[in-house]
């Protein structure tokens, strides 16, 4: 029997009426959650976008739901270069979802942005629970975290610091650890409000992975975030090996994103 709910086109995935109403909640949330502390959510031509000079991530400067005509939208990807570039950013970021329109390859390739990632937004399903080994972080753990996230990431540790203090300050924000001795193992980070949850980030220390470890804090996470009041967690992860790591959470596949970057520094040669 065919699912109503389901993309007939690829039944792995939501139809696109239900795909768009999920990714307008989801991408609210993710929004909101890019600007703790002192970000700024708001309109640049067609599309939504947060800028955060406080967040050394992506995830706090960042358009999407480009929603216009094929000029609308290219006019849009042109101001978003002096946006980002304005704030000092060395790249703009764009994630194109149900809510884009369908043109966005074709636009973005003629106005220089590039495919760089190809993600898939992953809603909750499964039972959750707190692990035993995980619990909520402290002050004390932020110099674990930072290292852990340093490890991943390129950025600079006292702009980490200062980034994770601000979320730890925010009721509305996650953060889990799991001890590794008298070090960190493992975190996860997520966000709440207005009833959506997200899972944002997940690392582990290497010498643990492959142990539980990332899936104990995961649907910890999940578990919290309802707690907290979210009716629906959702989270976005890398097509392939992500995806499947995501199921064994619990999760399932909703729909798919498509992150396009433009080198801002490009525009000075």
């Amino acid at each position: 029997m065919v699912d109503p709910l389901r993309d007939p086109d690829d039944p792995e995935l939501l139809d696109p009426y239900q795909a768009r109403s999920l990714a307008i909640l989801v991408e609210g949330a993710r929004l909101a959650s890019g600007a703790v502390r002192y970000g700024k959510v708001g309109r640049v031509g067609c599309a939504a976008v947060v800028i955060n000079r406080e967040n050394p991530l992506p995830s706090g400067n960042f358009g999407c739901a480009l929603d216009g005509s094929s000029v609308e939208v290219a006019s849009t990807l042109l101001q978003l270069e002096q946006t980002f570039a304005d704030v000092g950013r060395a790249e703009a970021v764009v994630y194109a979802s149900p809510t884009t329109v369908d043109e966005i390859e074709g636009i973005a390739d003629d106005s220089g942005w590039y495919a760089v990632e190809e993600l898939l937004t992953v809603v909750h399903r499964g039972t959750a629970s707190v692990g035993s080994e995980v619990r909520r972080a402290v002050d004390t753990d932020l110099p674990g975290i930072v290292e852990l996230l340093s490890d991943e990431l390129v950025g600079n540790r006292e702009r980490l610091s200062r980034w994770l203090g601000h979320r730890m300050d925010d009721p509305r924000c996650l953060l889990l650890v799991v001890d590794d001795g008298d070090r960190i193992g493992g975190f996860a980070s997520g966000f709440a409000e207005r009833g959506v949850g997200l899972v944002e980030q997940c690392v582990v220390r290497p010498a643990r992975r492959r142990r539980g470890v990332g899936r104990s804090l995961v649907v910890s996470a999940a578990a919290a975030l309802r707690s907290a009041g979210a009716h629906l967690v959702a989270s976005q992860v890398d097509e392939g090996p992500g995806e499947r790591f995501a199921e064994a959470c619990g999760f399932v596949a909703a729909y798919p994103v498509t992150a396009y970057v433009r080198r801002v520094d490009e525009l000075l040669d």
